[in-house]
């Protein structure tokens, strides 16, 4: 690898020419080689991996660290991986093994797979009075469906008020934006940690259903450490869940050749549903690790103390590992994506995103013949990629 003076040495890539672009010059990185310097926002110096099995390997390693005061952002001062700029307890995704698996498992046990199909009827119910709510001619299905349906579900699961719910989603959009200040995002952390330390202390006292109950009953946790799970949860099961499904929509209204080849078939929509978040890889600018010690990794060194990126988007799109992976084919069957990450950090609410996606694109399959695509709006200063906006125009056609 040619070194380069400091000067030199890239940045992540952020921007992109359209919505189904990865990021320009991501591509031509990791056709360069699998590791390479970057520039982090904050000066520092450190690497990005972009091939898929070094991707892996890293998020299996033990050398490398999740611990939020080793790690430096590529993108933003304060925003990193979109967790909370100092440590609190119970902040498992920031943790190392053991204290992380103590509080993981923990997690884990209320969203096992089976728990959440529990759930299928009340999502779809959710979704379809959703959808159903505006009958207007010109509707924002991003404003309308995919961000409330996700906020509702993970406020229900743990037992958080709806007008909570709404400050949350507020503040959870600015916190991820890369136009918020330092200050800003740390403002918004309080405001999220305030409002949901406020509900467990409610639920301490008035017994409502929920997660977060059933945490209290089990007596294991500090009022502290129940706050954070509950803001790891609210996080894991929002923004990202609603980028996903916006994205999907858009896909198919511009696709009804995909729609006729997954309407009516539940194995087709699980296989789109799968591309839909390999191809997308909305966490766009990757994970960040620390280095404990000195590791040799793709023909580098990696010194203690450098952050390393995982690119999830180029690990998804590494021709060596997925065939054509620049084209969106939703009859693929390779589920070995990353888009949920790897290792013993990988998304802890995934089965939840699986399932509210998959009655996502069901429900709007439903009323697909309803909708003709009017505009749409890309985000363009977020952590995570999709949309501020998708407009449709609707028929006064009769929903099942």
């Amino acid at each position: 690898m040619t070194e380069l003076f400091e000067h030199e040495l890239p940045t992540i890539p952020r921007g992109r020419s359209s919505v189904f672009e990865l990021p320009t010059g991501l591509m031509d990185m990791a056709a360069a080689g699998p590791i390479h310097r970057l520039k982090y926002a904050g000066g520092h110096v450190g690497w990005i991996v972009t091939d898929f099995q070094l991707c892996r390997k890293v998020l299996t390693m033990p050398e490398f660290s999740s611990r939020p005061d080793l790690r430096h952002s590529a993108i933003h001062e304060a925003i990193g991986d979109g967790q909370p700029p100092e440590e609190r307890p119970g902040m498992f995704v920031g943790m190392d093994p053991p204290e992380h698996t103590h509080y993981r498992r923990i997690v884990a046990a209320a969203l096992r797979l089976g728990e959440m199909r529990r759930l299928q009827d009340d999502i779809a119910e959710r979704a379809r009075a959703l959808f159903d709510s505006d009958t207007g001619e010109r509707v924002d299905l991003v404003s309308q469906v995919a961000s409330p349906l996700p906020a509702l579900v993970i406020t229900e699961l743990l037992g958080v008020e709806e007008e909570v719910s709404h400050t949350l989603s507020s503040c959870l959009e600015r916190m991820l934006s890369l136009e918020s200040t330092a200050d800003d995002v740390r403002k918004m952390f309080t405001v999220i940690f305030d409002e949901l330390g406020a509900v467990v202390a409610r639920r301490q006292e008035d017994g409502g259903p929920g997660f977060i109950q059933n945490m209290i009953d089990d007596g294991q946790l500090s009022h502290a450490e129940m706050t954070s799970i509950a803001f790891q949860l609210y996080t894991a099961g929002h923004e990202t869940t609603t980028n996903m499904i916006a994205l999907s929509w858009l896909y198919l209204l511009n696709h009804p050749e995909a729609v006729a080849a997954i309407r009516g078939s539940d194995a087709a929509v699980a296989d789109a549903m799968e591309e839909f978040l390999r191809f997308f890889s909305i966490i766009q600018f990757g994970i960040s690790r620390a280095a404990l010690t000195e590791v040799e990794l793709g023909g580098v060194t990696i010194r203690p103390g450098e952050t390393i990126t995982v690119s999830l988007p180029a690990a998804n799109f590494d021709a060596q590992r997925f065939s054509d992976p620049h084209r969106l084919d939703i009859s693929r069957r390779d589920r070995g994506h990353l888009a949920f990450g790897f290792g013993v950090h990988q998304c802890v609410a995934q089965q939840l995103a699986r399932v509210e996606l998959t009655i996502a694109l069901r429900v709007f399959l439903e009323r697909y013949d309803d909708f003709t695509l009017d505009s749409y709006e890309m985000k363009s200063d977020t952590i995570v990629h999709g949309l501020n906006r998708l407009f449709v125009r609707q028929s006064g056609t009769d929903r099942p």
